[in-house]
């Protein structure tokens, strides 16, 4: 699987080289935490400890997308046993909340900047079961740079810091936001280094208390005062209770390289339906240039995202037909119902046989071949936007997605692990994972995982040029709660597809929405050359981040 073997340069959509090494490699979306990974991995620190520790630094230097009080899900190619591992790290409801309770939007759904939509926080349990596991180094070890960072101030970069400004008109009002995240009563400008010294505290009680600090200690003690002052539904036994998950990545093959992703209550599985209907489909004779291609894209998109809304939610109390979702037969009809002359402006959800979201994705790699996918999220940019100031960090507000539909598969309950966007990927051959991977975004996610696994199988590019090439988005009007598609939804196109193929997109009825680079992701990538053992890095040009090695 020598991606872009014939044009490693990648000299068609590439931003820059992809970057190699031979004994580890960290990408992540900013540069100052991609360091701390590395410095990790020189100390003999395995592939797991330099996720956390990317990770932890992460929640200081990128807030707008990930930290503390939000969800994570993890990947792990472990050499060792010659086994690739999934963790889910999210979390579930209240058990005092039921949907009586909740006053819903206008539309009927999820008052999303709200204590309605918190779940416990999954990203602390997660990175002591991944270590585990799977760590070398102490975790005091691994939070260190984070803390001193945290304490002096890390300078924040370009696209953060305009994510962060644009959200002071959404969060600044919300209780205990603006004495964290807006120091001075303003956003930190573009180099302007920001510290949280609340947090710098938290991680040091982490260090010293593992994840009974979190969830049985001080730290959960402050969330439940603070959930209790504010009208919230957070009660002790919520955190005592909560545990990760490990799973069995599920999997199909494309053109014979096999994706794995996660199973629900994520929404891996869209992608790798996606994968099948496209399968269908010669995209290397259509071509990039073809309106053809793009429609194909869509349609199918479309197909399987209307099963996403029917099938996906935890499975603890929805248990989603995987195996008859993935069937290839399956996939054959689901690509006969696609009309090649006109968009589909109703997509009901498929018959198998039954027998909006801010993110952070990093990758490591270190010199045993160990590699990691790991993803974590607040959700909605900041979460919820309420922060608990004594602990430096805000909560999440993925309970957003659930419904409040009775007979919902993701409806509301106490206890429950609601609907999850945030996806960590493999590509692999021969069934052996040589590629963590994964595309940072709410529902960009499968598609853009699907468009990148096309880039490189279909159409050969290179490892960094498959991330930089123009991608679609298409968003329906609702959150995945079992509603059906019926306005055909908005289709957003990057700047390097073509006005010809617009313009025939149009005529086939696409609606077609101007969007800025948020929108189409954040992509990160290592692949391992199997021969020699050689580690190729590539990173989102639409992001901060970088790819390094050693």
């Amino acid at each position: 699987m020598a991606f872009g073997a014939d044009r490693p340069e990648g000299r068609l959509f590439a931003t820059r080289s992809v970057t190699v090494a031979r004994h580890g490699m960290v990408a992540a979306a900013q540069p100052l935490a991609v360091q701390i990974g590395l410095e990790v991995l020189k100390k003999g620190g395995s592939a797991v400890d330099a996720a956390i520790a990317v990770d932890a630094a992460l929640g200081l230097m990128e807030p707008v997308s990930c930290g503390l009080g939000g969800d994570l899900f993890a990947m792990v190619w472990d050499p060792a046993t010659s086994k690739l591992y999934g963790l889910n790290g999210s979390g579930r409801a209240p058990l005092a909340l039921t949907p009586d309770k909740v006053p819903p939007e206008k539309d009927g759904t999820m008052p999303v900047y709200s204590p309605y939509a918190w779940t416990v926080p999954g990203c602390a349990d997660a990175w002591f079961e991944l270590h585990e596991r799977f760590g070398r180094l102490p975790m005091k070890e691994l939070l260190a740079p984070t803390v001193v960072y945290a304490r002096e101030g890390a300078p924040v970069p370009q696209v953060i810091a305009g994510s962060w400004a644009r959200s002071v008109a959404r969060f600044k009002d919300k209780p205990g936001f603006a004495d964290v995240f807006l120091p001075g009563g303003r956003a930190p400008a573009e180099g302007e280094p920001f510290a949280n010294p609340a947090l710098a505290r938290t991680l040091e009680l982490l260090s010293a208390g593992g994840r009974d600090a979190y969830y049985r200690g001080e730290i959960a003690e402050k969330i439940v005062a603070f959930s209790k002052k504010i009208g919230g539904f957070f009660a002790m036994e919520d955190f005592a209770r909560h545990t990760s998950e490990w799973q069995e990545p599920i999997s199909t093959t494309y053109r014979g390289t096999t994706v794995w992703e996660l199973p629900p209550n994520g929404q891996g599985l869209a992608a790798l339906e996606l994968l099948n209907i496209l399968e269908r489909y010669d995209l290397k004779a259509i071509g990039r240039d073809n309106p053809d291609f793009w429609h194909v894209l869509v349609e199918a998109k479309k197909l399987a995202f209307a099963d996403r809304a029917r099938y996906y939610a935890d499975p603890a109390f929805f248990p989603a037909p995987v195996a008859a979702l993935l069937d290839k037969g399956y996939a054959a009809k689901q690509a006969a119902r696609i009309d090649m002359t006109r968009a589909a402006r109703s997509v009901e959800p498929g018959n198998p046989a039954l027998q909006r979201g801010d993110t952070t994705f990093l990758v490591t790699a270190d010199e045993r071949g160990m590699m990691v996918a790991l993803i974590q999220s607040n959700y909605t940019g900041f979460g919820s936007g309420y922060v608990i100031p004594e602990l430096g960090f805000g909560i999440h507000d993925r309970g957003a997605l659930f419904s409040l539909k009775a007979g919902s598969p993701n409806v509301l309950a106490p206890g429950k692990r609601p609907f999850h966007t945030i996806i960590p990927a493999f590509l692999g051959k021969d069934g052996k994972p040589l590629m963590a991977f994964g595309v940072m975004g709410g529902d960009m996610q499968p598609q853009g995982h699907a468009q990148i696994v096309v880039n490189l199988v279909d159409l050969g590019m290179n490892l960094q040029e498959a991330g930089d090439a123009p991608r679609f988005y298409h968003t329906e009007d609702s959150e995945p709660t079992g509603t059906v598609m019926t306005n055909g939804g908005v289709l957003s196109l990057e700047s390097g597809v073509g006005q010809d193929v617009r313009q025939a997109l149009i005529r086939r009825g696409h609606k077609l929405v101007e969007a800025n680079g948020i929108v189409f992701g954040g992509y990160q990538a290592i692949w391992r050359d199997p021969k020699t053992g050689v580690y190729f890095g590539a990173t989102e040009s639409r992001k901060d981040g970088c790819a390094a090695g050693y």
